[in-house]
């Protein structure tokens, strides 16, 4: 009678912890999906900042229609992305259509001192910084969530209810790994 005690306590106390590294499990992957969700708000937010700065900039450059059908491009492309590593890449591509823009900027004195160009400006440095905060939590969540996956116990629990791994959010092309910039 006793061994059996035992073993209904020792049964029990596994049970207890298979629950508690399932609910951590569930905890960290919708932190992911928060942290994912907080990324998309900055990113949209860039994106509805992108339209502006396009058309104050057509304003004074008509003649740059190749630029501003790059930048158009590349943010309807980071609009329908559909995976993190999509994303990843349509950013990268929209970073570069930008950096476009910003060149083309610099041969029109007068647009750099417009007062709506330079606050779109400075809305958007500001929207890029809280993107890569973003970005930067988001991957700090997946590190977590991917990293109790893998290790024991709690791999067994992830593989027996299906949890699969984030992916990060990571830029692919070197050249883009630093900041977007728009000072003049």
């Amino acid at each position: 009678m006793g061994a059996l005690v035992v073993l209904l306590i020792i049964i029990g106390l596994v049970i207890l912890i298979g629950i508690g590294i399932y609910n951590s499990l569930v905890v960290l992957r919708n932190r992911c999906d928060n942290a994912w969700a907080q990324v998309d708000v900055q990113l949209r937010r860039r994106y509805d900042l992108i339209p502006n700065l396009v058309e104050t900039v057509k304003g004074y450059a008509k003649h740059e229609r190749e630029v501003f059908e790059k930048v158009t491009e590349a943010r309807a492309k980071a609009i329908n992305a559909q995976t993190v590593k999509e994303q990843g890449e349509a950013e990268n591509m929209l970073t570069g259509a930008l950096k476009s823009l910003f060149a083309v900027v610099e041969n029109y004195p007068e647009l750099k001192a417009n007062q709506n160009f330079l606050m779109l400006q400075e809305e958007l440095a500001g929207t890029e910084s809280k993107i890569a905060y973003a970005r930067q939590f988001y991957n700090d969540m997946v590190m977590k969530y991917n990293m109790k996956q893998q290790v024991f116990p709690s791999n067994i629990i992830a593989k027996m209810f299906g949890f699969k791994e984030k992916e990060y959010f990571e830029i692919e092309e070197p050249e883009a790994r630093g900041p977007v910039k728009v000072s003049f």
